[in-house]
């Protein structure tokens, strides 16, 4: 599940110090409590955070139990949920039954894969889309948590101000004007010239992080080895953001920040990289403006930017039953009802064809096909980026020496060698 604080989160370094320390805790008991309720059922807890959209599901799957109690634990925020999980997994004790785990967290946890249960099962092969699999199964084959929402990323973009710079409009054409990033970019110096006071896309960072998300081995490698230095990926991804915020591309602004939010309502960008869950922000952000739609293209072919998998954590006291309870959240029928919920997007293969999502709409977005839209994107995905331990760390110096060449703090040379000097200190 991704979210403007989930991106935001960092790896501090005393929840990794903690993080390394821990060690398998099956032999360390239960939950936050005794794991039974006053009338002797099993009671089972799910933690999660922001918006996963279990709360009709556990109550369905409360009634469908004679021995079960279900009761969700929700973090206000990712930030706290993760520092949750690092210190309880690190003292060997008081995590959930079940604990959700969002994807840019993943390859840290998976050096600590024996904390968790190996949820390989028969009843589950081919239910996930490959990469989804594949990035929570450890190289000895378990399967180590199951996959929930994913974020398949499409372009956004405001056909009304597109009509103004003489740029096609209908969502098909739209597609192809967004075959590779060099057409998206070249588009974008036409429309800045033709469209003054405006910018092509929202901001150098929420771009770069979505160029970032297509390659595969970015600042770490499949070893976590730190590779952002040499990487030349990395340097072309920085090179081209920082040239096209030179030509006025980019509103100079960062994600999330007061003045982005206010972008919205004064026609500050005409495009911007958009996972299925950013649907929902931008309409909250672009409250009473009309135009917005959503074309089914991402340049350079499909990216992912967000997910969540969910976990049965080794050290609980009813292990089996927790997994039947996260088998049965992230079975596609279950996933279907989680996103007419909160709009959560499925990551799994029979839940791309269900015509619940398949034939939903968004009238926000022009009545765009929104559910088809995404699940041709989800298709369209490779792989999940891998992000290892430091990755957050990076990307965060990453991110901030793009902002400084946006504000004009730095120059682009001078950025990328404070950027490098940033990756020598972070070790």
């Amino acid at each position: 599940m991704q979210t403007p604080k989930t991106r935001r989160v960092r790896l501090a370094t005393s929840a990794m110090l903690a993080l390394t320390l821990a060690t398998t805790a099956a032999a360390c008991g239960g939950g936050d409590d005794e794991g039974t309720t006053a009338d002797g059922k099993i009671k089972l807890t799910v933690a999660t955070f922001n918006e996963f959209g279990y709360e009709e599901l556990i109550e369905e799957y409360n009634a469908m139990q004679d021995d079960v109690v279900v009761e969700q634990k929700k973090a206000g925020t990712a930030n706290e949920h993760q520092d949750n999980l690092y210190t309880k997994l690190a003292a060997g004790s008081g995590l959930s039954d079940i604990e959700a785990i969002e994807v840019d967290w993943w390859s840290a946890l998976m050096e600590q894969s024996d904390a968790f249960v190996d949820l390989s099962d028969p009843e589950v092969e081919g239910r996930w889309l490959d990469w989804k699999t594949e990035a929570a199964t450890t190289p000895d084959g378990a399967l180590i948590g199951y996959g929930t929402d994913i974020g398949p990323e499409g372009i956004c973009y405001r056909a009304d101000l597109f009509e103004k710079a003489g740029l096609p409009t209908d969502r098909e054409e739209v597609a192809e004007l967004f075959g590779d990033w060099d057409s998206y970019f070249e588009a974008g110096r036409e429309f800045v010239e033709k469209v003054p006071g405006t910018a092509w896309y929202d901001s150098s960072g929420g771009t770069a992080q979505a160029m970032i998300n297509q390659v595969e081995y970015s600042f770490e490698d499949e070893d976590n080895t730190v590779i952002a230095a040499d990487n030349p990926e990395v340097k072309e991804v920085f090179e081209t953001i920082t040239a096209n915020a030179a030509d006025g591309l980019s509103t100079g602004l960062t994600q999330w920040s007061e003045d982005w939010t206010a972008s919205f309502q004064d026609d500050g960008f005409a495009t911007m990289a958009c996972p299925g869950w950013m649907l929902g922000v931008i309409e909250g952000n672009a409250a009473g403006v009309e135009g917005w739609d959503i074309a089914n293209v991402f340049p350079g072919g499909g990216g992912n930017w967000g997910g969540s998998y969910l976990t049965v954590p080794a050290q609980g006291d009813h292990t089996e039953e927790a997994k039947e309870l996260a088998k049965w959240l992230t079975a596609p029928e279950q996933q279907i009802k989680a996103f007419e919920a909160k709009g959560t997007f499925p990551s799994q293969v029979e839940a791309l064809d269900d015509p619940a999502l398949t034939g939903s709409t968004n009238a926000f977005f022009n009545d765009a096909p929104t559910g088809e839209i995404l699940a041709d994107r989800a298709e369209a995905v490779p792989f999940i980026a891998h992000k290892g331990p430091k990755f957050a760390d990076i990307n965060t110096a990453f991110q901030q020496a793009i902002q400084r060449v946006d504000e004009g703090q730095e120059s682009a040379d001078e950025a990328w060698d404070s950027f490098l000097a940033d990756i020598e200190r972070l070790g």
